[in-house]
Parts: C-alpha cells; sequence; structure tokens
C-alpha cells in the first residue's frame, strides 16, 4: 500500500474539519429556524422570554437534557406550550434542546423603519370598490366581539381574529393572521376598520364590513403594545424586540416615526427598555406608551414631528394600563414593586402610586360608577402568598378594598349594565377552570363559574348583557353567559382562543364606564344606534 505523505494527510484532515465545521454550521442554522419557527412566538425571538420563560445557555445551565426534551415533546400542563410530539420529529427535539442549551441570549436586533416599509403589503388596491356597508345581518357595529385565537402552536391554520355577533353568539367573519393573534383594536372614527396585532409584531387593517385584511405590515419582531388615536388617524405600535415603538397612518399603515426606547431607570440606571402598553385617550390627540423596564410613561403629541414628554420614576416594572375620567387619568401597572401609578394626562405627571397586591396586571382594565364613586379594579399576574383584587377610589385616589381571591389574576372585565366583576383565575391546578365574579356594590366573591379548559380573559358584550370568557389549553372554545343570571347560553368552538375585545370599547375609555362614555359622547359618532 503506498504511504500517504504528511502534507496529504495534512490536507485531508483540513479539509475533514471545514466540512465538519461546515455541517455545523449548517445544524446551528437549521435549528435558529426550527426555534424561530416554533418557540420565539412565545419564548422571544431573542431567547430573552416574552409570554413565555427565556430559552437560552443562562436560563437553562444546569438543567437534564431529558427533562427538556419530555417539556418539549408532552408540552406544559395549563401554559400555552403544546406537545410537540409529532410535530417535529426526536432527532429535531434533541437539536433543538442541545441548541438552546448552548445559545446566549442574542442582542437587541433591529428592526428598522426601512425594513417595516419592505414589509408591508396591500391585498386590496382599491378600498372604494368595498362594501358601504356590512355583507353580513348585525344590527349595530357594537354588537360585535373579536377573539384573538392563538392556534395550537401560536401559529398556522388556527391562528385568526374571529368576529362574533354577541347578540347571535355566531362567527360573521375570521381573519388568517399566520401567527398568533394578541392585540384587536378598534378605530374610534370609522366603524369599517379593525386592527390585528400578533405575537410576532405583524399588524393586520381589517375591513369589519367584508370582513378581509386589506394591508398589513410587521413593525418589529415581537411585541404586543398597539394603540389607535382618538380621531383614528394613527396608530402606534411597541416591540419588546427591538427596543422601540413606530408610528404608523392608519390609513396606509406607513411608519411615519420611530422612537428608540430608553432612559435612566428609577435607579439611576440607563437601559434600553421594552415596550409596554400604547395607549390613545378619548381625552386629547395623544398617545401615551410605557417603557418597561426604564420606569417611564412617555406622552406622544400627535403634531408636527411627534414630541415627546417624558415622566419618569413610574415605577420598576411598568407593563399594562387603563385609563379614567373622560381618558384624562392613566392608571399603570407596575409589577416589581407592587403599586398602580396614577398619572394625569393634562398636567403630565405623576398623581399617586397606590397599592396594589403582588405583581399587579390591569389587563385592559376596569372600572365601574357605585354610589356616586369610580371604582377601579385590579388583578394580580402569578402565584403570590396572598391572592387578592385590589379596588381603588379613582375619585380620591385611595384603596378601597382587598378582595381575597382563589388565585392569580389576570384579567378583570366589568360593564355598568352588568352587576359583576369578572376576574380570571391562572393558576396551574382546576383553579384555572374557574371565573369568579365579584359584586359590585359588596365587593365581595359572590359566584365561581367552572368553565372549563383554562378560564381567561373575560369580557362582556357592549350592551353588558353576556359574558364571553375563552376556555383555551384543553377547552378550544369560548363560552358565552347570561351577564345577570350566570347561565352558559353559547359555546363558539375556535382552536386556542386567548384575548376577546368588544367593539365597545371605541365607545368608553375602559371596560364598565359605557354608558357614562356614551352620554358624554356626541351622539352622532359612526356606528352609534339612533
Amino acid at each position: 500500500m503506498k504511504k500517504i505523505t504528511k502534507p496529504l494527510t495534512t490536507a485531508i484532515l483540513a479539509a475533514l474539519a471545514w466540512s465538519a465545521s461546515l455541517h455545523a454550521a449548517d445544524q446551528d442554522h437549521a435549528m435558529h429556524l426550527l426555534y424561530q419557527n416554533n418557540c420565539a412566538s412565545c419564548h422571544g425571538s431573542d431567547h430573552g422570554g416574552y409570554l413565555a420563560p427565556a430559552l437560552n445557555a443562562d436560563t437553562l445551565k444546569g438543567r437534564s437534557p431529558t427533562a427538556l426534551r419530555t417539556i418539549v415533546m408532552a408540552g406544559s400542563f395549563d401554559t400555552l406550550m403544546p406537545p410537540f410530539y409529532g410535530k417535529l420529529t426526536d432527532d429535531q427535539i434533541r437539536g433543538l434542546v442541545k441548541h438552546l442549551q448552548a445559545t446566549p441570549k442574542l442582542p437587541n436586533p433591529p428592526f428598522t423603519i426601512d425594513d417595516m416599509k419592505a414589509s408591508l403589503k396591500v391585498y386590496v388596491s382599491d378600498e372604494t370598490k368595498l362594501p358601504t356597508k356590512p355583507s353580513y345581518a348585525i344590527d349595530n357595529m357594537d354588537d360585535i366581539i373579536g377573539v384573538a385565537a392563538r392556534g395550537k402552536y401560536g401559529r398556522g391554520e388556527g391562528s385568526r381574529a374571529i368576529f362574533i355577533n354577541s347578540k347571535t353568539h355566531q362567527k360573521i367573519g375570521e381573519i388568517p393572521t399566520g401567527t398568533a393573534a394578541h392585540i384587536i383594536d378598534y378605530n374610534p372614527a370609522n366603524p369599517r376598520w379593525a386592527y390585528v396585532k400578533t405575537d410576532t409584531a405583524e399588524i393586520f387593517k381589517v375591513d369589519l364590513y367584508s370582513m378581509q385584511a386589506v394591508r398589513s405590515i410587521k413593525t418589529g419582531w415581537n411585541g404586543p403594545g398597539m394603540g389607535v388615536s382618538r380621531d383614528g388617524k394613527y396608530l402606534m405600535a411597541g416591540s419588546f424586540v427591538p427596543h422601540n415603538a413606530v408610528i404608523l397612518n392608519a390609513d396606509t399603515l406607513e411608519p411615519l416615526k420611530t422612537f428608540e426606547l430608553e432612559g435612566i431607570d428609577p435607579d439611576g440606571k440607563h437601559v434600553s427598555s421594552d415596550s409596554g402598553m400604547i395607549i390613545g385617550t378619548p381625552f386629547a390627540d395623544i398617545f401615551a406608551i410605557a417603557l418597561e423596564n426604564a420606569g417611564q410613561v412617555w406622552v406622544v403629541d400627535l403634531k408636527d414631528d411627534f414630541p415627546v414628554t417624558r415622566i419618569t420614576d413610574v415605577g420598576r416594572h411598568l407593563h399594562d394600563a387603563f385609563l379614567t375620567h373622560g381618558g384624562r387619568k392613566l392608571m399603570v401597572a407596575s409589577y416589581d414593586d407592587s403599586i398602580v401609578a396614577a398619572i394625569d394626562l393634562k398636567e403630565r405627571k405623576l398623581i399617586k402610586k397606590l397599592e396594589a397586591g403582588c405583581v399587579p396586571h390591569v389587563g385592559g382594565g376596569s372600572a365601574v360608577v357605585v354610589n356616586g364613586r369610580t371604582l377601579g379594579f385590579g388583578t394580580n399576574f402569578g402565584d403570590c402568598d396572598k391572592t387578592v383584587v385590589s379596588v381603588w377610589d379613582l375619585d380620591t385616589m385611595e384603596v378601597v378594598k382587598q378582595i381575597p381571591v382563589s388565585g392569580g389574576t389576570e384579567s378583570p372585565a366589568a360593564h355598568a349594565n352588568a352587576p359583576y366583576v369578572a376576574v380570571d383565575i391562572i393558576s396551574k391546578d382546576r383553579r384555572a377552570r374557574t371565573i369568579q365574579l365579584i359584586d359590585k356594590n359588596t365587593l365581595e366573591v359572590v359566584k365561581t363559574l367552572d368553565v372549563g379548559g383554562h378560564a381567561y380573559f373575560p369580557e362582556y358584550s357592549s350592551d353588558g348583557k353576556f359574558l364571553y370568557v375563552s376556555a383555551g389549553y384543553n377547552g378550544d372554545e369560548v363560552v358565552v353567559y347570561d351577564a345577570t343570571r350566570l347561565q352558559k347560553v353559547a359555546s363558539i368552538s375556535m382552536e386556542s382562543p386567548a384575548g376577546i375585545f368588544a367593539y365597545g370599547r371605541v365607545r368608553y375609555m375602559t371596560r364598565g364606564l359605557s354608558p357614562d362614555a356614551l352620554a358624554a359622547r356626541d351622539d352622532g359618532l359612526p356606528g352609534a344606534k339612533k
């Protein structure tokens, strides 16, 4: 046998090493794509967490690969995580777990205004040819309820925005969104337009008359924040990744200006921040946006170059918020210091920080007028030693009561015409099947409904006659109750329903104040019933 010379041996070994490294790079890219396509919409495109925990080398350090593979295969009970056994092969799951345990949290990847412009899609080029009235039977546009259906895997055929006539409890339209729908908002100035934002930060402009998407644009990698201005001319959207927000033309979805979300936090550190809530208000031509990590609320004026007023030292982890008092007062939840901060949007200053229990979460907000007092209700996200619903007098900004409930809570719902404030229980056991009802007058829990599945995101119909509840995870239905008798009257099937959004939200600041807002508003508003 001819002896192979040393230079040739070295060349062969180098070629093999190069081939192996190329294969490893291909494998890593394949696992990156696998993560982005199956996990990122919940766990964050930067591996830093979003709706679900961060998955990276630091957070998974020391975890057993076998245990992690089991979770991926079987799913996580009573969470949004489905079993991936059968969807992914054993080799893919093994490779994915290995990839996660080797990948650090990624640097904040950019998504520029040019990226946004390039992502704009037009599905209906001539909107003047759209129908001039709804193409389905409905008495009043206020009767519409939208449901953000996530789909079993957070993407695919089941990911849709589904619209329902809340008088008949029948579906009247479905908009495929590709990835999980998260937020549905409505145009206050034109009853035909709705806007749907997904977990992957894509916004769809929806024609409610013909029930079709007419345009879409991607505004980042993920993040749920979105609001519509009171005149219906502007949208504002914020992202967790990257740390920015953008103002869009609500008609064309053209991006007009981006904002880098950064500032000095309450501890004196300069930080780059996720976007928390974004909200338009009937009070003024402004947007308010919470900088989650910087502890600031920015008020953006909708004029000239969109100037910003910064309200600082609001809290240590800001998230969601709601409006009251004609939209002048903004109540912002701060997770890490167990407070809800009240802000005066006219004076643009902090009014007071109110005790709010552990990890306060106000959802879309709930406020009701009882015996002349405006009462606000706040839930507490997560497992706490003391699980309560906080009640505040929003006129005097004082704590009225903390009502004991059976577990952590996420989203309160109220209506002036309904006797109860509904809260969803999010504990990871059978309590998660339940909704608890608080009597508005006695401020006591008077009824517990076992909805089935994981019951969450209650929402009253715009007239207050019906209570809609998502029964997702195991239930895959929206359940409807008579709001007074609390008897089940309907069930509407869909794949992993989540947030529920009544069209009536465009007529009031927050759930529970609707008749007050209707009386105060011009009864000639588009869509108003004569």
